[in-house]
């Protein structure tokens, strides 16, 4: 399989790789038995303007390396912004950053993307809870 070297970079020395003890919200996708398991977490801060924003992320993936590439750069992607923003972020838009993916691998730029709005959507359940 013939991976572009940004894929191989974060493959080989993966940003924000483990966990948050304290996640605002985590979000799991995949599917252990295809191989593919990503798990991020978040911190999520609301700024003076009541902005939601994500402060910190990590990440934890069982994985091929188009697996821990991609969430190695959702977690550089959406660092600093808004909840918002970063949910705007799309799967295609995580492939190009990573000098694109072969078309096999695309799945886990969906599972990546997916994984944020998991997370997203936890952080908002347990938000509502209180």
């Amino acid at each position: 399989m013939n991976y572009s070297p940004q894929v191989l970079d974060h493959f080989r020395n993966p940003r924000n790789f483990g966990s948050l003890e304290k996640a605002s919200g985590v979000g799991t996708v995949g599917n252990a038995v295809c191989g593919d398991v990503m798990k991020l977490y978040l911190i999520i801060e609301e700024d003076k303007e009541g902005k939601e924003i994500i402060k910190d992320i990590k990440f934890e993936t069982f994985g091929c390396a188009a697996a821990i590439a991609t969430s190695s750069m959702i977690t550089q992607l959406v660092v600093g912004k808004t909840i918002k923003e970063a949910l705007q972020i799309k799967n295609k838009d995580i492939a190009a950053e990573l000098g694109q993916l072969p078309l096999s691998k695309m799945h886990c730029s969906v599972l990546a993307a997916n994984a944020l709005a998991e997370a997203v959507r936890d952080y908002r359940e347990k938000k509502n809870k209180k």
